[in-house]
């Protein structure tokens, strides 16, 4: 290489180093501020995920402190002081109240509340199939067959989270309206389900032996 050639070399080299020192003086301020974000960033999320779980804790221990009440009065009235500040922990505690609400006689402030979560479109499906199941369960001696049959086939379609026991509630109705064969099936159809657990298996398979049916569909013999 000619020593021409090797001049040229250094002064684009030296004229990079100039312009790249320039861009940083121009520019580098942005890396600082990328730098400041994501530590920002992190520190929020940190800061986030405690205030999250103290809020969680306290709701906690509020909840325990109004159910240690041992009247049943004044545990309802313990647990409607408590406040939530998310969606699915005011939920939570509706359903706690409605049940304190219950035990003391308060059945219709009990269902109001119940209805309050099951109609709440923000929550999620199970919280508010939950609630109306429970709702159903504190009407079953004020509400019409046909209307706990109605609610209760819309919670047992398929995929929706407390289905199987939908189902096992519609068996009982098909019994109470002496309609044997219909619960019968309903029964098998619970026990053969792949997401059922053992207890409503258990349930399913007694009911079935006292209704005088047997656990297993006789399948014609051929030949």
């Amino acid at each position: 290489m000619s020593d021409a050639d090797s001049f040229i070399d250094e002064v684009t080299e030296e004229v990079r180093r100039d312009r790249m020192f320039q861009a940083l003086k121009r520019y580098g301020w942005i890396g600082g501020v990328v730098v400041a974000v994501i530590v920002g960033g992190a520190a929020y999320r940190e800061f986030d995920q405690a205030r999250t779980t103290a809020s969680a804790e306290a709701l906690g221990d509020s909840i325990i402190a109004a159910l240690a009440e041992n009247d049943t009065d004044k545990r309802a009235e313990s647990l409607a002081t408590v406040t939530a500040e998310t969606p699915g922990g005011d939920a939570i505690l509706k359903m706690l109240q409605a049940g304190a609400l219950a035990n003391s006689d308060q059945v219709p402030a009990a269902v109001a509340l119940l209805g309050e979560v099951a109609l709440n479109a923000d929550l999620l499906l199970i919280y508010r199939h939950t609630a109306t199941y429970k709702a159903l369960a504190l009407q079953h001696d004020t509400l019409s067959v046909q209307d706990r049959r109605l609610q209760y086939e819309a919670l047992s379609q398929p995929g929706a989270p407390l289905r199987l026991l939908a189902q096992e509630q519609l068996a009982l109705i098909d019994i109470a309206e002496s309609d044997v064969e219909a619960a019968i099936t309903r029964l098998r159809a619970i026990i053969e389900d792949a997401e059922v657990r053992a207890d409503l298996q258990d349930r399913a398979r007694q009911v079935i032996v006292a209704l005088g049916g047997k656990l297993e569909v006789e399948t014609p013999s051929q030949g």
